[in-house]
């Protein structure tokens, strides 16, 4: 079985969830039409790769990364096709497209081949972050070429000694006299530092000045290229390929910078203000990488529900003969999961996106705040949401989801890191309460949690025998978000961040759920208008039924997260005595 793009639902959420009425930059109908050929791209061109890449990997042999079979030929006709630079400002060879169609395709190329995707996902924050920061003489010499696909870039964070505490980073930069830097030090888990898909490699590398202040606020950013723009190779290497549980094909480099006396870079932004810098980078990741998670879920949805349509066994009720598996209760209980878990996810990442093209126009700073607090959400909550439906995907699979011929099992290895790169998901629960919830005194997020509401009366006048109790499930869903919302606010305020943070990361989980369920509630109120209307596309009644599964069947777990959120703090005290004993 192979990941064909769900272009139709896709669409549907863009215009019902994110907003997308041919008002913009781009009409319904294009989107359509751009998205159904970005559906080609990825199912025949990516997906086949997929597989390929998990059993050959990526391989490192005298100094030179070489990528599977196939995977140099599919990025040139990626790049070749004008795929690479759909937001990118048009001045330097982009399309300027709205961010929501990009991440639209961003879930396509991830669903179809994660460890593909990687790589033009990683040099579109590359490019964000250059065209935010970097000097009019650096736009000139790469952005063109970024965005074109050509050169590709890279992040440089993470170092061996330091970890996710960007504070405890030793690389170090020192002036060269002639505006610009050698830079000495190692990072590790580099995604894509090195491969033969392109000619050059860019590398957005942090580093320390010599007297700089200490911590956070002593790093700069540093335009650091595999080639020079002589031509010569940089003082720079991959010296060494991590061996990974998944995403075989996606080069994990350790990178060596100045073997031979420093790497010439170039500086990005203010000295000492890198890591502003590079934020611009890890949000737009950020949120890629909870595409990310859509997209695996995606396609391990489609996976198990293929299976489950041609595997036999037992009978299911009023059946004389063996029946296929996706007629037993659970079984489809499982399904429903998984594709009401993506739905939502996807509803929440569009969500984020269409926030991110309003902060472009009228809406301004409001619309920035509530992308600011949506991304940590998107991030968590749709990675989380990956790794459980691609473990369901094997339990679907029952003992062939086991073995490696069906592919269940690579979407569960693939799926495993994306709670852990571009800040594990424990972080992004400490952003979201800590530095999200309190933005504008509380008010973004009370705006975000009145919208939910608003969605829950619209389904209370709507309700209906086709909605069962979703209406009431999704009005207390989003109480509890509110009572939790308060006692996390509250907590901040009274200087007690401990209590917040204790309770951070199902507070997430809270907060995920009952978005994710009014996303699929604006789905859901859309196909009853549209059945009203006199359309016939049985895909309605398909949204309107996991919209009510999702209200029935997943959105009562919020209940018992308020109370985890509020109550369970307690724990803090006895910790100590528990995992030291």
């Amino acid at each position: 079985m192979s990941y064909r793009a769900p272009v139709s639902e896709m669409v549907f959420t863009l215009r019902h969830v994110a907003g997308l009425d041919g008002a913009g930059a781009v009409s319904v109908e294009d989107a359509d039409a751009i998205l159904t050929e970005a559906g080609r791209l990825a199912g025949d061109v990516l997906a086949p790769l997929n597989r390929v890449g998990d059993r050959h990997g990526a391989t490192l042999s005298d100094g030179v990364v070489t990528m599977a079979p196939g995977f140099a030929a599919a990025y040139k006709t990626f790049v070749a096709r004008g795929w690479n630079g759909l937001t990118a400002d048009p001045d330097h060879g982009g399309q300027g497209l709205p961010q929501v169609l990009d991440a639209a395709c961003t879930e396509m190329w991830n669903g179809a081949n994660l460890a593909f995707g990687l790589c033009p996902l990683l040099t579109a924050g590359g490019i964000e972050a250059l065209a935010a920061h970097g000097s009019e003489d650096l736009k000139a010499r790469y952005l063109g070429k970024l965005v074109s696909g050509e050169w590709t870039a890279t992040m440089n964070l993470t170092e061996p000694q330091a970890g996710s505490d960007l504070a405890a980073l030793r690389t170090r930069a020192e002036p060269a006299g002639d505006g610009s830097y050698r830079i000495v030090g190692s990072k590790i888990y580099i995604t894509y530092g090195a491969h033969d898909m392109a000619d050059n490699v860019v590398h957005l590398v942090l580093a320390r000045l010599k007297d700089a202040p200490s911590g956070t606020r002593g790093i700069s950013l540093f335009l650091v290229p595999k080639v020079l723009p002589d031509g010569s190779e940089n003082d720079l290497r991959c010296s060494g390929l991590e061996h990974k549980l998944g995403i075989h094909a996606s080069p994990t480099c350790s990178m060596a910078f100045g073997d031979q006396g420093g790497a010439t870079g170039w500086l990005v932004g203010e000295e000492n203000r890198g890591l502003a810098c590079m934020f611009t980078m890890m949000n737009n990741a950020r949120l890629g990488v909870g595409l990310q998670g859509v997209g695996v879920a995606e396609a391990a949805t489609q996976r198990a529900l293929a299976y489950a349509r041609e595997r036999r066994q037992g009978k299911a009720a009023g059946s004389a003969e063996a029946s296929p598996i996706v007629a037993h209760p659970d079984v489809q209980r499982m399904l429903l999961t998984m594709k009401a878990y993506t739905a939502a996810a996807r509803g929440i990442c569009y969500l984020t996106a269409a926030a991110l093209d309003a902060a472009e126009g009228p809406e301004g700073k409001a619309a920035l705040d509530r992308a600011s607090l949506l991304t940590p959400v998107a991030k968590a909550f749709s990675t989380d949401i990956a790794n459980e439906v691609a473990s369901l995907g094997v339990q679907v699979h029952g003992g062939m989801g086991f073995v490696e011929e069906t592919g269940a099992a690579q979407a569960m290895r693939d799926a495993r890191i994306l709670g852990i790169y571009e800040g594990t998901n424990g972080i992004q629960a400490i952003d979201l309460t800590g530095r999200k919830l309190p933005l504008n005194d509380g008010a973004t997020v009370r705006a975000q949690i009145a919208a939910m509401r608003r969605v829950a009366e619209s389904l209370l006048k709507a309700a209906d025998s086709d909605l069962g109790h979703a209406p009431a499930r999704l009005r207390a869903g989003i109480e509890a978000l509110d009572r939790a919302t308060s006692h996390q606010l509250a907590s901040l305020r009274s200087n007690r961040p401990e209590a917040a943070l204790a309770g951070a990361t199902p507070y997430l989980r809270l907060f995920g759920l009952a978005q994710g369920a009014a996303c699929l509630a604006r789905e859901a109120l859309a196909s009853r208008a549209a059945l009203k209307a006199g359309e016939t596309d049985p895909a309605h009644a398909g949204r309107i039924a996991l919209a009510r599964f999702f209200a029935e069947n997943l959105l009562p777990a919020t209940e018992g997260l308020a109370q985890v959120v509020i109550d369970g703090a307690g724990f803090l005290d006895d910790a100590g005595a528990v995992l030291t004993g």
